[in-house]
């Protein structure tokens, strides 16, 4: 897969956590402030296309009829440690696979991947993995786990004190500031920009395997 194909897909991602609002999620109330900063754990998922992959018997051919196998990632989970100088985040997962052709006892081996993306756009750290499940003759579908970890400097994930006081400030009706969203000013986005990670975990695919799971 190449390196503009894996950026599209991490940033699609980015954008889909972005509008998700959790546990210290930035939080507008009514409209005249921000009574919540998201803290320095990151976001953790799947880029979109990233989190199933299939494989043909041969090249070229897409049709159902050639399906080898095809494996899918699930029961994404994450916990973060943030107590020191490094936020340490530990993913693990599950990669399903089913295959077509269940003669014979079989070993299939798919990659897989762990990056550390930075304002919804740089990519920190990646890391590639592999997870091996183990057919039985006769056998159709399997199941392996997964794991990664990445971490981030606590520092470069935390909110500078002057631009969190603007964020979280109480704003009243009838104050100077009341009406304006201090998201919107340059200094106060391109800080919370900076401030935000994003762990993705998918399968490492080929540009033609990206190219069907965005095309199918």
């Amino acid at each position: 897969m190449t390196a503009r194909f894996r950026l599209i897909s991490a940033i699609a991602l980015a954008a889909a956590l972005a509008g998700c609002k959790t546990k210290g999620d930035i939080v507008v109330d009514e409209g005249v402030g921000i009574t919540a900063v998201r803290g320095v754990c990151p976001a953790v998922g799947i880029p979109n296309n990233t989190g199933d992959i299939t494989q043909f018997r041969t090249a070229g051919d897409t049709t159902a009829g050639n399906i080898d196998w095809i494996a899918a990632m699930t029961n994404v989970r994450s916990q973060c440690s943030d107590a020191g100088e490094k936020v340490v985040t530990n993913v693990t997962f599950d990669v399903l696979v089913r295959r077509t052709d269940t003669r014979g006892a079989r070993q299939v081996t798919v990659p897989y991947f762990v990056t550390v993306l930075r304002g919804g756009r740089a990519v920190i750290t990646k890391r590639v993995g592999q997870a091996t499940v183990n057919f039985a003759d006769g056998q159709d579908r399997a199941q392996a786990s997964g794991q990664g970890s990445a971490s981030i400097d606590r520092a470069e994930a935390t909110l500078p004190a002057d631009i969190r006081e603007r964020l979280t400030r109480r704003r009243r009706a009838g104050q100077q500031d009341a009406a304006v969203d201090p998201l919107t000013l340059p200094e106060v986005k391109a800080a919370v920009t900076r401030a935000t990670f994003d762990v993705l975990v998918g399968f490492q695919l080929s540009q033609d395997q990206l190219v069907y799971n965005a095309t199918r």
